[in-house]
């Protein structure tokens, strides 16, 4: 009996990067929600505290201090948020790996683009993760750090030029999760670099019993905050592979912009929420940019589509089309060496079956482009137009 470890493998990783995410992007919400709830309290300010919180949960009451810098002498158990962050991108960086770089002629090379080896493009794939760090830390040493807003602005815009670039050398899909991965390392780096080893230096401080550079928190607190903007958008890419109406559109990093900015101000929404400051046009502008992308996704994924198409379909046509370039993994006994059963539990060797599947056949074929899987048996652009058109036709008659 055959064994074949490596979907399992995936599968693993996979679910330790869901678990690892939620933990962290939970602590992360969590910890800023905290913040930002603080209320000062009578004799505060002579003990060095910020302000303190009084919460219910489990049955249980809790009564949380922060401190301006930090408690006059070190408490006996200290709790460090890092394992949570270190632990999301490992795992990530593995699926990366596995999904991406060891089969990178497959899921990230789009040879009409660039036709790169499977070095070359992990390669351009890791660049890409260090650059964003450098650009990201850079802008953060540098005086914008004295300017959030216009720091942030700046992030974000260098975040959608480096997804239009990534996206003329890598697949659809191939970009978008590289973006993914370069906010998720600048995000655990921000942790690993910054955030932690302030904390560490400002323990070490106290334990030495000097007064800790309040400096070192602001850096942290402002690493931070940039974090919990960066969640939504990370988690919106996460998610996007399962979308190809969204990575497989030719506009995909304007749609990514949208998005994005969708998910920092209805993320912005709660934040000031938190502090009493409620303003509801935040959450409707964040609801009206959402709307809005998702209708130039559509006009324009259907106007390149349809520009494209050139010949008209007939299901005979359509049917030897898909005996040619998909049966050999969309059959009950795939013959292809890489399945064994086939993807997605979609049998494409039954008429009832191809017509019923007509709109995941056109996204999978004629939108992301990813069927056939690193496009083995070298469909056409042509061959794509014919699927497209007979879908189209199969739409249009219900």
């Amino acid at each position: 009996m055959e064994f074949d470890i490596m979907p399992w493998l995936n599968m693993a990783v996979r679910w330790l990067h869901v678990i690892a995410g939620i933990a962290w992007i939970g602590s992360s919400f969590y910890f800023i929600w905290l913040d930002n709830s603080l209320r000062p309290q009578k004799g505060d300010s002579e003990k060095g505290v910020a302000g303190s919180l009084w919460a219910v949960h489990g049955g249980g009451f809790y009564h949380k201090t922060k401190y301006r810098v930090a408690p006059d002498h070190m408490p006996d158990h200290l709790h460090w948020f890092k394992w949570e962050a270190y632990t999301t991108w490992l795992s990530g960086f593995a699926l990366l790996v596995l999904m991406y770089y060891l089969s990178a002629d497959l899921y990230l090379v789009d040879r009409a683009k660039l036709d790169l080896t499977n070095i070359q493009a992990s390669a351009l794939g890791l660049g890409a993760l260090i650059f964003g760090w450098l650009v990201y830390d850079g802008m953060c040493r540098s005086p914008l750090r004295k300017n959030d807003a216009l720091l942030g602005a700046l992030w974000f815009v260098t975040l959608i030029a480096m997804a239009f670039a990534l996206n003329k050398v890598f697949s659809g899909r191939g970009a978008m999760m590289h973006v993914g991965a370069i906010i998720g390392t600048v995000m655990a780096a921000n942790v690993f670099i910054i955030i932690i080893p302030n904390q560490r230096k400002t323990v070490a401080a106290m334990l030495a019993g000097k007064a800790p550079d309040p400096a070192l928190g602001l850096a942290a607190k402002q690493r931070s905050l940039h974090n919990n903007y960066m969640t939504l958008p990370v988690l919106l890419i996460m998610t996007s592979n399962h979308y190809p109406l969204f990575f497989g559109n030719p506009y995909n990093w304007a749609l990514l912009a949208g998005f994005g900015l969708s998910g920092m101000i209805i993320r912005h929404f709660f934040n000031r929420r938190h502090k009493d400051d409620v303003r509801y046009i935040y959450l409707v502008a964040g609801a009206l940019i959402f709307i809005v992308t998702i209708a130039f996704a559509s006009v324009s994924q259907n106007g390149f589509v349809a520009k494209n198409i050139k010949s008209e379909a007939d299901f005979a046509t359509v049917k030897t089309l898909i005996n040619t370039h998909c049966i050999m993994c969309h059959a009950a006994r795939p013959s292809h060496e890489g399945f064994d059963a086939p993807p997605a539990g979609l049998v494409l060797t039954d008429d009832v079956q191809i017509r019923a599947n007509a709109a995941r056949i056109y996204e999978q074929v004629a939108v992301a482009k990813i069927m056939p899987l690193g496009n083995e048996t070298a469909m056409s652009e042509d061959e794509r137009a014919i699927i497209a058109r007979w879908a189209l036709q199969e739409k249009a008659k219900k």
